[in-house]
């Protein structure tokens, strides 16, 4: 095995995917991958994911999955365009996405959503090995930021999507709907920092604070010892208290409501209206 990780930075979003290949075989997945979208005129463009095609392309990788740490609330998922340049590309995602999707389901009134997470290819069980070519990926259910989120595991390679970020950024955030900062509090003592301590980590964003270069890459040890939120002696009740109060302080994410309503179907946009045009719900608040 010769892993190898190449990462791609939306700036927009500031979401990092990944893609990963073993060099002698190259075999493949992508990670959490974004379609662009301008809210302000309605508009989709593929910037973010172009050069991610074109990476694998370029190398001639073979990639075998998108995989999806979560249904994201801050950027649109770009997983289905990825079968139009390799067709038996699949989508794999956690199980428990059905509970974010019974919940999204509701809220905007998605008559038509299957509930059973049937749009994706493959649901993912905790602790299930995944074999991508030469590539064995293991999932472990890392759920808070949202119920349904997942990390995965590649040989010593940690890809945690937004349950925890570098150390100075801290963790997800944990009030959406059915999410837990005491989810989140067992989630990265017994997973993440159950590891061994020199498991590398791949966020899922780099926020970028006080304007610093950018960062992606840290150890389950360098968490343990430097984040600023969840350190490995930092007690339970101390955690919940801080991002409960944290969390209250924060905006809803700017494309929450568009990216909800296409990441919960993976990647698909509505069906047309009779007219030929798609449309995303807003619902109002009173």
């Amino acid at each position: 095995m010769n892993l190898q990780i190449q990462h791609f930075f939306d700036p927009a979003t500031s979401t990092l995917t990944y893609i990963v290949f073993d060099k002698d075989t190259l075999d493949a997945v992508v990670i959490d991958p974004v379609w662009d979208y301008d809210p302000a005129a309605s508009k989709l463009s593929t910037q973010s994911m172009d050069p991610v095609v074109a990476y694998l392309k370029e190398n001639h990788l073979r990639p075998h999955y998108v995989m999806e740490t979560h249904a994201h609330a801050d950027h649109l998922s770009s997983s289905q365009l990825f079968k139009n340049f390799f067709p038996d590309i699949k989508i794999a995602i956690g199980e428990r996405i059905t509970e974010v999707q019974k919940i999204f389901k509701t809220v905007f009134n998605m008559q038509n959503l299957n509930t059973a997470g049937q749009d994706f290819d493959i649901l993912l069980k905790d602790g299930q090995e995944l074999q991508a070519g030469s590539l064995k990926i293991k999932t472990l259910f890392t759920p808070g930021h949202t119920p349904a989120c997942s990390s995965y595991l590649i040989e010593d390679a940690l890809f945690t999507g937004d349950a925890i970020f570098m150390p100075d950024s801290g963790t997800g955030r944990c009030d959406f709907p059915a999410g837990s900062a005491a989810s989140l509090y067992d989630s990265v003592m017994n997973r993440i920092y159950a590891l061994p301590e020199k498991v590398r980590i791949f966020v899922g964003h780099d926020y970028q604070p006080q304007g610093r270069p950018l960062q992606f890459q840290t150890t389950v040890a360098e968490q343990k010892m430097q984040n600023i939120q969840l350190k490995a002696h930092t007690s339970k009740e101390d955690f919940i208290k801080f991002r409960t109060e944290r969390d209250k302080t924060l905006s809803a994410p700017k494309l929450l409501l568009p990216s909800i309503q296409v990441n919960i179907r993976a990647g698909h946009l509505p069906e047309p209206d009779n007219n030929g045009t798609r449309y995303l719900k807003l619902p109002l608040r009173q």
